[in-house]
């Protein structure tokens, strides 16, 4: 069983533009489109779609329109009950395919609710292989969350493959704990990637973009030598790069698509990763089922998740690298 964990999970809200967004204009909207949301409980959808069994869990009300909704989806979850609902992110898009999100910070967990949090983790961890950390934290937990969730599952199964996409105060204390606590996988967009090892993250994607994976693929082997066995680092339209500790590294370019919302492509990629690494794919299909599944989500409409008959890794191109 592949575990995901969103501490911050969110209502995302839809609204279509017919005209493109202008500041200070104003905008009559058709009904917005509620979605059940989250890094995590986007990577747990786009498993359940492709007939992987996963459980997501989130801290919320047991009884809100956040749990009411992934109850219609039909995804396996469990809510840690607080009470409270989810918090609210608005995406705003524009006929192109241009996107503004606007994020709410979330519900404030007690101490009590963080212990919780910890509690069903270890208890469903004892049965999982993978689980996957993923996004922000709300006010009030501390930075190092995601450290001692990491603890919590190694303490009670050893052999569990952590996934980590976390970004700014969180993943910098990830990297602070090691060696004593570090993920199995770990991916970065290249601006978290150049946060790791203190580089230019702009710079690193536009040579990304450009045709030079070098930087990158040399950024993340950085992070497999302080001991991370894979990094799978997303690049947007420039695809992605995989470094393997005990392996080689890799890059890998997307099927051409029309993009109509970037909104949950990292958390499909993620997706499409680790279910392929769970299903003992190699390293090159893995990465390719990432790149395709990243690709297929920003073909999308809003935070749209995909089927795999939407997914194409072999209309994509692959490659090595020397890093």
């Amino acid at each position: 069983m592949i575990l995901t964990l969103t501490v911050n999970p969110s209502i995302d809200r839809l609204a279509r533009l017919d005209t493109e967004l202008k500041r200070g204009g104003v905008f009559r909207l058709p009904m917005a489109e509620d979605m059940a949301g989250g890094k995590g409980i986007n990577v747990s959808k786009a498993l359940h779609y492709a007939g992987e069994k996963t459980l997501a869990l989130y801290p919320a009300s047991d009884s809100g329109k956040f749990t009411r909704l992934l109850e219609v989806s039909g995804i396996p979850h469990e809510a840690i009950n607080t009470t409270n609902e989810a918090r609210v992110n608005l995406t705003l898009a524009e006929p192109d395919g241009t996107t503004t999100k606007l994020n709410s910070p979330g519900m404030t967990l007690t101490k009590a609710h963080r212990r919780r949090v910890l509690e069903k983790l270890i208890h469903h961890a004892k049965r999982a292989t993978w689980v996957v950390f993923a996004g922000s934290l709300p006010p009030g937990v501390p930075r190092d969350f995601y450290v001692q969730c990491t603890e919590a599952v190694y303490s009670v199964n050893p052999s569990i493959r952590v996934a980590m996409d976390t970004s700014d105060g969180p993943l910098t204390e990830v990297v602070r704990a090691f060696p004593k606590v570090r993920p199995f996988l770990m991916k970065p967009n290249a601006y978290e990637l150049g946060q790791i090892i203190d580089q230019d993250g702009e710079e690193l994607e536009a040579a990304a973009a450009e045709g030079n994976y070098l930087p990158v693929a040399q950024a993340a082997r950085a992070l497999n030598e302080l001991g991370v066995s894979e990094v799978l680092a997303t690049l947007g339209e420039a695809g992605a790069v995989l470094s393997v500790k005990s392996g080689g590294c890799f890059a890998a370019t997307s099927p051409s698509i029309v993009a109509q919302s970037t909104v949950g492509a990292g958390d499909c990629a993620l997706a499409g990763y680790v279910m392929s690494r769970e299903r003992g794919d190699s390293y090159q299909d893995a990465l390719t089922t990432a790149v395709a599944y990243g690709a297929a989500a920003t073909s999308l409409p809003g935070t749209t998740i995909p089927y795999p008959e939407q997914v194409h890794p072999e209309a994509g191109r692959l490659w090595q690298l020397d890093a």
